[in-house]
């Protein structure tokens, strides 16, 4: 008996789950800082002038063999010097400098080569050292810490190689397993044919940047996972053509508000889905949805005030002498040191540009969103009807129209917010793609299905959504050891000699 189109198509979700939570996996497993030569290659001298790729002169190649370490970046670092501090020393204090003006009288955590960090603050009051990341991330992590540590007498400096990777197995990979299953689901109800529904789950499980993140602790991945954790009752509870539950209510509520913990933009998700909500079924979104997204913003700030004493959050001082201390990567802000990514003084048009479909845009690294950005135009503009009848509406009082404008929405205002951002425009240090805006993953991923059926009809369609795909999943998977690294783009066009920061 033949299998029926469901069943092969659900097989093939499940393979591509299988490959897709392995490959994360095995980046987390098997993580290592890896220094490349590329990165510390000598200057060539031609026509007196200093040229050739990966020219860095602050970067001397090491003159011995560094203590190997799972950790990649002043990124995650800086959370691991957290960490490790938490549990030992019952403290968010990861250092401290002795003389004020002299970097090398260090001591702590910090000062250690393997935990040595840019994403550092130094009071200057009390010269102790934090990490510059928002708290709650790293306090959370650090009670998975503790339990293994209880349990198996595991310690983060003799035993890096277990408790790192654990750690992450847990932020990363184990939801990510769970991600897939549920975004499967939706885009098995809100696709129409199988090429559509194949093309958009391929991409979620093999074209985006959170298989290229999975082996480091970051807050990107957790944030997009949140994501889809919170818009998910919503959408099948439209698709069922039904109200949420009390309980789908709560979740909406919670993973929205413990997403805006990991990205800061993702206020705009919370107000996104709470207004329409707040507005279509008052009682319940007062009830559950409100509080429910209160809780881990509360927490954050909560953790915040532990840390430092002040529930202002410590980039707020971006800028202060928090930032600008002798020997930090931020001091050399306004001086002829102040060169590369961090420090570019690019107008507003041209960041612009790159953030969208240069160096590291969100279309040209990821071309299959294209596809999601008609998608989005196309269903935000039919959205019209339904937000004019959205407290007579059935159900919650969504539409997928509507879901779909509210991505659109809150995807401009994100984009304009790192516009408009008084500080220079950084692309977030050495990083392969635009991840101030990973969290918009999985909703963009749901839109890729009404178009990719638009291109089944075709052969040449087919093959333009498997192009599309491909080179989505090269971008991903182009930094095969390291996240923290250009993109392809940018890297081309310093080897080409076209741009450097």
């Amino acid at each position: 008996m033949a299998a029926e189109p469901s069943d092969i198509r659900r097989s093939a979700f499940l393979l591509l789950t299988a490959c897709a939570v392995a490959i994360a996996a095995a980046k987390t497993v098997g993580a290592e800082n890896v220094y490349e030569p590329s990165r510390y290659a000598p200057p060539v001298v031609k026509d007196g002038k200093k040229s050739g790729y990966g020219y860095e002169p602050e970067r001397l190649w090491l003159d011995k063999r560094p203590d190997p370490v799972p950790m990649f970046s002043s990124n995650d670092k800086s959370r691991w010097a957290t960490v490790r501090a938490l549990v030992h020393d019952k403290t968010y204090v990861i250092g401290k400098r002795l003389d004020p003006k002299n970097p090398n009288s260090d001591v702590g955590i910090v000062a250690e080569p393997a935990y040595k960090s840019t994403d550092v603050v130094l009071n200057p009051e009390t010269m102790e050292f934090y990490s510059s990341k928002p708290p709650l991330m790293a306090t959370i992590a650090a009670g998975q810490y503790w339990l293994l540590r209880q349990a198996f007498g595991w310690d983060i400096v003799t035993d890096r190689w277990l408790v790192i990777p654990a750690i992450v197995l847990m932020w990363n990979v184990i939801p990510f397993a769970i991600y897939l299953v549920l975004l499967g689901r939706l885009i098995d109800r809100i696709g129409k044919t199988d090429y559509g529904k194949l093309l958009a789950f391929a991409t979620a499980a093999l074209g985006t940047f959170l298989v290229t993140f999975a082996g480091t602790l970051n807050n990107h991945c957790p944030a997009a996972f949140c994501v889809l954790f919170a818009v998910y009752p919503l959408l099948r509870a439209v698709l069922d053509n039904r109200d949420m539950m009390r309980w789908e209510y709560a979740c909406c509520g919670f993973f929205a508000g413990f997403a805006a913990t990991f990205e800061l933009p993702a206020l705009a998700l919370v107000g996104a889905l709470g207004v329409p909500l707040l507005i279509a079924r008052p009682r319940y979104a007062l009830m559950f949805f409100v509080p429910c997204a209160a809780l881990p913003i509360i927490a954050l700030y909560c953790s915040n005030y532990v840390a430092l004493g002040t529930f202002e959050p410590v980039y707020e001082k971006f800028g202060g002498p928090w930032y600008r201390y002798a020997g930090s990567h931020w001091s050399k802000i306004g001086t002829p040191a102040a060169k590369g990514l961090d420090f570019n003084d690019e107008p507003t048009a041209v960041y612009a540009f790159h953030l969208l479909v240069g160096h590291h845009g969100w279309f040209s690294l990821t071309p299959v969103w294209c596809l999601a950005l008609v998608g989005l135009a196309v269903l935000g503009i039919k959205s019209a009807p339904a937000v004019r009848a959205l407290r007579k509406g059935k159900g919650t009082g969504w539409t997928l129209e509507l879901f779909f404008a509210m991505t659109l929405v809150v995807s401009v205002v994100v984009f304009a917010f790192y516009l408009t951002r008084t500080q220079s425009y950084n692309y977030g240090g050495n990083t392969s793609g635009p991840r101030w805006l990973f969290w918009l993953i999985p909703l963009w991923a749901l839109a890729v299905p009404p178009v990719a059926d638009r291109l089944a009809r075709s052969g040449g369609g087919r093959l333009l959504g498997a192009v599309l795909l491909g080179a989505s999943a090269l971008s991903a998977f182009y930094p095969a050891w390291n996240p923290w690294r250009n993109p392809w783009i940018l890297q081309l066009l310093e080897y080409k000699g076209w741009l450097r920061y």
